[in-house]
């Protein structure tokens, strides 16, 4: 069986889900869909998934892109949270080493703050012990001079010390994809762009859903013993489909993250600070900029395009300049910023930041399954709890077994390391991108993508016109990759949500976006007016992610349309600056 996960498959994906009764169907292509389809597949389930936007689209993209160890569920008093969410962490790690990097993290003590010295110390012990923290990264406590040396930047007045201790960084968009991979590895199928418009009934349950290809406008009927509903931030809208929301609803709230050049806001390491008003916030560096977040509002507007406002802006901008005083961030230091939801389970009478991040399951008369709430840390246990549900009922009606998971013993895709090290699987990927062409900055950022998978494209670039510029090659070799083995059907697919770069690389984005589309317009035989509907996509983008005014930055307006390549020209691939 071809395990690729292509978009040329997509049509043939719909086709045989179609055309099969699946054992489970699943609505939503996030982390939580994407884990679920994992679990699922290797219990051996006949699995389907359908997304109606492109996956990690929602929440799974827009996270503060950590991979929480949950020293603020110790807060809360949730002890057997802290102690799953460490336990899900080193799990990660060990299973996506190429996605999940320790990092320091510092957290600054002042007086009156949210945290005295010695309740943070012994907060951060007792959070080592729960969460089972090995020991190189476990916490240590700094004084006044040291938290000095370790953070210039720190407001000084009132400052008394620092704890330090570890937190885990991630991509969250790269995170959901290799997860899908990895399902697809197993033979689930899966499909982006493809929208769940009604439910299928027979005898009052639900039997299967309708789904609209929105690339084709084909409509197929999927049949499915079991339908679990994943979501995210739309997990109620399924519900009204269902006819079945009542009791527990999801509270959505709004979390925002802004991009600074990290020249702007020269941290040593990441912090997690208080600010006026009782909230803490992140400034996390990654690669040459740092990111700033989150805030943490009650949100009712469109689920699909949370917008960020000046409020939004001032508020973060304003937390930064408090804790860091000599940095004087101003709105024309953002280069770029998103904004994403968080889908919370209810609780009256709790602010949005008191809820509880823990998930639940709901059974709908219909047989409907319904998974809401959770954190991108616990997605797999989360999914094993469904899956195991869902084995749990299918042996109950017709006798079939399924076996256990087997999830938290299988690397995830990019994270094959054929009885070494990371560090092993470094080494061999330098060694073989040496003999290409490539250097060994080029091979660990390719890497920091896509791990042991590195491997598939240095096979595009071993087949790529060695007369080309070794950029070029490269670029094209991803995009191959992208499209023939991530289902990247669009620019802002690719740009965005495979490789990052139009939040943390502008400046790369901007001088490859023409060649991108002119790349992906030759592989996915694009004609004029797709590419005219691809560009107008990219533009709106830019302007969620770039100008938070709704105006490209001016200095942007070099960026223009491609050109489609005359029919004339000779049929290999061509560049444009």
């Amino acid at each position: 069986m071809d395990s690729r996960f292509s978009s040329s498959e997509r049509t043939v994906y719909l086709k045989e889900m179609s055309a099969v009764k699946l054992d489970l169907l699943i609505i939503g292509g996030g982390i939580t869909g994407a884990g679920i389809a994992w679990d699922a597949s290797c219990r051996g389930m006949v699995t389907g998934l359908v997304e109606m936007n492109d996956f990690a689209s929602g929440t799974s993209s827009r996270s503060t892109k950590l991979i929480h160890g949950g020293l603020r569920y110790l807060k809360q008093g949730e002890i057997r949270l802290v102690r799953e969410v460490g336990s899900e962490r080193a799990l990660l790690h060990k299973s996506a080493p190429h996605l999940v990097d320790p990092i320091p993290m510092l957290l600054p003590i002042y007086k009156k703050g949210t945290y005295g010295y010695w309740a943070s110390s012994f907060g951060l012990l007792l959070y080592d012990w729960l969460a089972g923290v090995k020991r190189s990264e476990r916490r240590k406590m700094y004084g006044l001079e040291d938290t000095k040396n370790l953070e210039p930047l720190f407001k000084q007045e009132g400052l008394k010390g620092a704890g330090y201790y570890y937190e885990y960084q991630t991509d969250d968009a790269r995170l959901t994809i290799e997860v899908l991979k990895s399902a697809r590895d197993n033979g689930a199928l899966m499909t982006n762009y493809t929208k769940a418009t009604k439910f299928i009934y027979r005898g009052g349950r639900v039997v299967g859903v309708k789904v609209k290809d929105l690339i084709s406008g084909e409509v197929y009927s999927i049949y499915a013993k079991k339908v679990v509903n994943a979501a995210g931030p739309w997990v109620d809208e399924i519900r009204i489909k269902d006819n079945s929301l009542k009791g527990k609803r999801l509270l959505l709230t709004k979390g925002v993250h802004l991009v600074v050049d990290n020249k702007k806001l020269p941290v040593k390491q990441a912090a997690y600070f208080d600010v006026p008003g009782g909230r803490m916030i992140f400034v996390i560096p990654r690669g040459m900029k740092t990111y700033i977040g989150t805030t943490d509002t009650v949100y009712e507007g469109d689920i699909g395009s949370p917008g960020i406002s000046e409020a939004d802006r001032k508020y973060l901008l304003n937390a930064v300049n408090y804790t860091f005083p000599e940095v004087q961030l101003r709105l024309t230091d953002i280069e770029a910023a998103w904004s994403g939801l968080r889908p919370l389970l209810r609780e009256e009478g709790k602010n949005s930041s008191e809820i509880s991040r823990k998930n639940e399951i709901f059974v709908s008369d219909s047989g409907l399954i319904t998974i809401a709430g959770g954190k991108l840390t616990g997605f797999r246990k989360m999914a094993e709890k469904v899956v195991s549900l869902v084995s749990k009922q299918l042996q109950d009606e017709d006798g079939t077994i399924f076996p256990p998971c087997t999830t938290d013993r299988i690397p995830i895709s990019g994270g094959l390391l054929d009885n070494g090290s990371y560090h092993d699987l470094k080494k061999a990927m330098v060694k073989q991108g040496r003999t290409l062409g490539v250097n060994i900055d080029d091979t660990f950022d390719l890497m920091s993508r896509y791990g042991s998978n590195t491997s598939e494209i240095f096979r595009y670039i071993q087949r790529s016109d060695r007369d080309e510029m070794m950029k070029d090659r490269l670029l094209h070799a991803e995009i191959q990759y992208s499209i023939h083995y991530e289902m990247t059907l669009t620019a802002v697919d690719f740009l965005l949500r495979r490789t990052g770069w139009l939040l943390f690389d502008r400046q790369k984005a901007e001088v490859i976006m023409g060649n991108t589309m002119m790349m992906m317009s030759e592989l996915l035989d694009w004609d004029d007016s797709e590419i005219d509907k691809q560009w107008s996509m990219l533009q709106e983008q830019l302007k969620s992610t770039w100008d938070l005014s709704g105006d490209i930055r001016e200095e942007n307006s070099m960026v223009r349309r491609p050109k489609k390549k005359n029919q004339d020209e000779p049929s290999q691939t061509r560049f444009y600056a």
